[in-house]
């Protein structure tokens, strides 16, 4: 019984979640149905993360057992073939793609024996110093809007420094997880790293002074996380970083577990799971 693990990096945007659904273009579904074929018969996939409609992976992990005569390697190349459209689509592709494939022990499964994740968050925060009325939009990017959070006020970045270095550590995260989710035995969850950066332009738009934009991203490593746990963080440091929530209130948010006191669910868009962890994090 051979056990193949896949690495795969997929833009969320016209997907409905990883988890199949019937009737529903899933990755998971997408990927067993693809998979299928390549191996010549039914294959069920196990995922790490099961990311929610429109969130992107650079790095989500997958296994799925099985005894079939494709060589390891030839699996990658057939698949992502068939995923670009195929007809030996060298030049085409996708909105998914596998980027590994290695051979595992039987016991090993994607899901229950990953150690931790990380997550980033994307926002585009663009602010004019000066706006002719129905002359621009504070920077909203059409072609963006699939790919980021788009936020037209200005954010203090660093009081969202400050508010992130008060969610590092062992806590009860109850207050940053939404309603619906699987129930867990556990609230308790480590985050083990939280950091943010911005990168920042000057735009040249005709009739305004200047446009500055920043371009903010939130890196998240944990050893676990709960339902909406990473897009509910950055919709309170985001919160924050609009002065509707004081940074040194953080901690008190946590301690409440109460989901009411921390700030608004970041959309989805602006979220990518980018890298799995199958040995301890430190």
């Amino acid at each position: 019984m051979r056990n193949i693990l896949l690495t795969i990096e997929y833009d969320g945007t016209s997907f409905c979640g990883w988890q199949r659904q019937p009737g529903k273009r899933t990755v998971q579904g997408e990927l067993e149905r693809i998979l299928s074929i390549v191996c010549g018969k039914p294959v069920q996939i196990n995922g790490t993360s099961r990311t929610d409609a429109r969130v992107h992976a650079y790095g989500q992990r997958a296994n799925f057992r099985g005894e079939f005569g494709i060589p390891t390697d030839r699996i990658m190349v057939a698949a992502n073939n068939l995923l670009a459209g195929g007809m030996n689509a060298i030049d085409s592709v996708g909105d998914m793609r596998i980027t590994n494939v290695e051979e595992k022990e039987e016991a090993f499964h994607a899901r229950f024996d990953a150690k931790g994740k990380k997550y980033i968050y994307k926002i585009r925060n663009c602010i004019a110093s000066a706006v002719r009325v129905g002359e621009f939009t504070s920077g909203i990017d059409v072609f963006q809007k699939n790919y980021c959070y788009q936020i037209r006020n200005p954010l203090d970045f660093d009081a969202m420094k400050e508010a992130a270095a008060l969610i590092v550590g062992t806590h009860d995260f109850r207050c940053f997880q939404s309603s619906g989710g699987e129930e867990k035995k556990t609230t308790v969850r480590t985050v083990f790293d939280l950091n943010l950066t911005c990168k920042e332009k000057v735009l040249e738009i005709p009739n305004l002074e200047e446009v500055v934009c920043k371009d903010l991203e939130i890196e998240i490593i944990g050893d676990g996380f709960l339902y909406n746990m990473v897009r509910i963080i950055t919709g309170t440091l985001v919160d924050v970083g609009k002065g509707k929530i004081h940074p040194a209130a953080i901690s008190s948010i946590i301690e409440r577990k109460d989901r009411h006191n921390a700030g608004h669910t970041a959309p989805p868009q602006g979220l990518y799971l980018s890298e799995i962890y199958f040995t301890a994090i430190k």
